[in-house]
């Protein structure tokens, strides 16, 4: 069978077939011709898209309306004019250099909401991505603000090292709140027009067509004649399963003429079907935990439950295409003498083919996803970036990281896949499970906005060098003054700039070369009477979160780093920023570097930045003469305005505030449950607080995973203290189970005398 297509034009040089749209039970995707290439915006007209996608959207017509308590101040309202008539313009680059600390996120948001356009926020990192879904979904909160990353909270790709002769299978752990919220995101986009995605670079990995995930939907209208076993076939096609007992997200259950469907991008409410007969009587929504009804619907439409979801002819039409490459391949492997290779590659292929024909799943399937999307070779995958609508904004945020990162994950990734081909683990057509390459990246994003406070040489050569600044602050703080010292006594000049900084009640932030030199800097000063941390790769991400609020609190007053620009420090208590080595040229000591260093202490009125160097170097000249250009635009600015410059005020809470607040609305619990006294049995005690912790820790509550941490080492110690001497008195078990916890609340981490982090009790619970 030769599906139909239907031909759609994106621009002059591309063109792109997509398959119709055919009912759940029938989807088939085409395989395109070859040497055709996939369509990409490259033009902001409007063009033609899949029938599902264009099809009228159950929830469109909603308006952004941003909700903040202040106004623009300083460069945002010309910042914002600037953006939003080049958006409206048709502009397709635009670069906005924003200095730290002068609302580039609150510019961004002002902009979505003049435009009234949908947007995608390219993060690139978790942190970063999840601290700027928390600042959009204050700003939007009536607005669909969707967090799409990748939710693996472990991951171990497939790998082979062939001169040790190792493979290493892939592992993983999935994060079943990321999955849901990448579900909430990619619906959102479908169903919505007033949509803003929080995404990390990893959104360029593939995810499944639009075109099937489109197709594979079900609308459900009150009052349509329905068969109710079609239904739950239905549903089980788009991949939910009949859990009667346990009901739970991605799952339904039947109770008569009843069927209830707890879809995949909801977190706390299901759907209650009512059948009376074939017609459909009612669509409830309802609490799964209560059981308490919360809205009515007229119509709805399902989605399936995984992004990958394949229908069966499609299934059958790529195992016929893994068939024909696995006997060209062996044939290749047999002629070139690869005995063992040709024996491994159709052993492990037949086994997935097996799987895949009994079950529809097999272990590594994104492997064979080629096929399963009717991609030709060499073809972009399916990505986030098929599901933003035509006149999305793309504003990529720390663009001189994450415009970089999408160059460079899909030159890693090809090393790897192209040796288990090599080697027999895989079918050539793994290569094609992949991020898309740069190149198609920058051909199918839409109208861009590049924020940076150092945005790099691609991003302005694509606005010819133009570019709209934002160098005020609404607090009027200025840039710091930066001072050039002599390398030969950096570490005593710093010992007794820390002194004064201290005695001031400030903090310091000091940036070596090596972990080494951060770790033996640290050690001395602790000798010196210093309250001094370290921190580094080394040290766990919930430690680093630790110490950066012990630095805030006072618990100690210096901070060593090596590469602290990319822990997003915001410490407004900072007062000296000190560099050291700052002459020795390369990545860590590049003008993009000392600029994003530097900053560190523009939070604090009294901020100042001490460079050692010998001789100053051109990334120094130029970090410098750009700081102090924006330190005159901001005096002048200050004096025509009489803005007296003032120090940020933040409590230590916003900066460690978690993304969720756990998988239960307490608010929506009534009964009163009695705290369970400890004693009946400690080791399982233990136990659930250390699940507790784990969780909290998965839910960014890192002051709550902490203070479990520091329970279950107090705990821990008292049985030793007890089991030791049964009759000890009560004054020497709270003192060992003081010892235990070490100052309470506290990290352990990076203190002097340690080398690479925690020194960690080899005891496991």
């Amino acid at each position: 069978m030769v599906p139909q297509r239907a031909t759609a034009c994106r621009n002059n040089n591309s063109a792109r077939r997509h398959a119709p749209c055919i009912c759940a039970a029938n989807v088939q995707i085409g395989v395109r011709n070859k040497g055709e290439t996939m369509g990409h915006n490259n033009t902001n007209a409007p063009v033609s898209r899949f029938p599902e996608v264009t099809r009228p959207k159950l929830e469109g017509g909603r308006r952004f309306v941003m909700k903040s308590e202040f106004a623009p101040a300083g460069d945002q309202p010309t910042a914002i004019a600037e953006l939003a008539a080049g958006i409206q313009a048709g502009d397709r680059d635009q670069v906005l250099l924003g200095a730290t600390g002068t609302g580039k996120t609150y510019t961004m948001a002002k902009v979505i909401e003049q435009t009234q356009r949908p947007a995608i926020i390219l993060a690139p990192n978790k942190t970063l991505a999840a601290q700027l879904y928390g600042e959009f979904k204050g700003f939007f909160p009536d607005n669909a603000v969707e967090y799409f990353v990748s939710y693996y909270d472990y991951y171990q790709p497939e790998a082979y090292v062939a001169r040790s002769d190792t493979y290493i299978e892939k592992e993983s752990q999935i994060n079943e709140a990321i999955d849901r919220m990448r579900h909430s995101a990619t619906r959102a986009l479908l169903e919505r027009d007033d949509v803003i995605i929080v995404a990390s670079v990893s959104c360029i990995y593939g995810i499944g067509s639009v075109e099937t995930y489109s197709a594979m939907t079900q609308d459900m209208v009150v009052g349509q004649m329905y068969d109710q076993r079609e239904f739950i076939g239905q549903l089980v096609a788009q991949q939910y399963r009949r859990l009667d007992a346990s009901f739970q997200r991605g799952g339904f259950r039947v109770r008569g003429d009843v069927v209830e469907v707890w879809p995949a991008h909801l977190e706390d409410r299901a759907w209650r079907f009512d059948f009376f007969g074939p017609e459909l009587e009612k669509i409830t929504e309802f609490d799964p935990l209560t059981g308490a009804k919360t809205d009515d619907f007229k119509q709805i439409r399902i989605y399936a439950n995984s992004h990958y979801v394949t229908p069966r002819p499609t299934m059958q039409q790529a195992i016929k295409g893994i068939r024909d490459e696995l006997r060209v391949r062996l044939g290749q492997l047999n002629d070139e003498g690869k005995l063992l290779e040709a024996q491994r590659l159709e052993q492990r292929t037949n086994f997935d083919l097996e799987m895949l024909e009994a079950t529809g799943v097999c272990n590594g399937i994104e492997n064979y996803s080629r096929y399963l999307t009717g991609r030709a070779p060499g073809e972009p995958p399916p990505t986030l970036f098929e599901f933003i609508p035509d006149n999305a904004i793309v504003f990529a945020d720390e663009s001189h990281v994450s415009v970089p990162q999408i160059g460079g994950m899909y030159r890693g990734d090809f090393r790897r896949k192209m040796v288990l081909a090599e080697h027999g683990f895989r079918l050539p057509s793994c290569m094609d499970n992949r991020p898309l390459k740069f190149e198609e990246w920058d051909a199918m994003r839409t109208q861009s906005v590049f924020v940076s406070a150092t945005p790099k040489e691609w991003e302005l050569d694509q606005t010819g060098g133009v570019f709209t600044e934002q160098v005020i602050r609404p607090t009027g703080l200025l840039d710091p003054q930066v001072e050039i010292r002599p390398v030969e006594m950096q570490v005593d000049d710093l010992l007794d700039e820390i002194r004064r900084v201290t005695a001031q009640g400030l903090r310091t932030l000091v940036t070596t070369l090596t972990k080494r030199m951060a770790e033996d800097l640290t050690e001395y000063f602790h000798e010196q009477g210093i309250k001094i941390r370290y921190m580094h790769s080394d040290i766990d991400t919930i430690e680093r979160i630790e110490i950066l609020r012990d630095l805030r609190l006072g618990a100690f007053d210096v901070l060593v780093g090596i590469n602290l620009l990319r822990e997003g420090l915001d410490i407004p208590e900072c007062g000296l920023v000190a560099i050291l080595d700052a002459d020795k040229e390369g990545f860590l000591r590049s003008e993009t570097s000392l600029i994003q260093t530097i900053g560190r202490a523009a939070r604090n009125a009294d901020g100042r930045v001490i460079m050692y160097a010998d001789h100053i170097t051109g990334s120094m000249e130029r970090a410098m003469a750009e700081t102090e250009r924006r330190r005159t635009k901001q005096i002048a600015y200050n004096e025509e305005h009489g803005i007296t410059p003032q120090t940020v005020r933040k409590n230590v809470d916003d900066v460690l505030a978690g993304l969720w607040q756990g998988d239960t609305d307490q608010s929506r619990i009534t009964a009163k449950v009695d705290k369970p006294m400890v004693g009946a049995n400690l080791a399982a005690h233990l136990d659930g607080l250390r699940a507790q912790m784990r969780k909290a820790a998965e839910n960014l509550e890192f002051e709550e995973a902490a203070r479990l941490r520091d329970e279950v080492k107090r705990l821990e110690a008292v049985e030793l203290a007890v089991a030791d001497d049964p009759l000890a008195r009560q004054s020497a078990i709270e003192a060992a189970a003081e010892d235990a916890v070490n100052s309470r609340g506290r990290s352990t981490a990076g203190r002097a005398g340690q080398r690479g982090g925690n020194k960690r009790s080899k005891r496991r619970g």
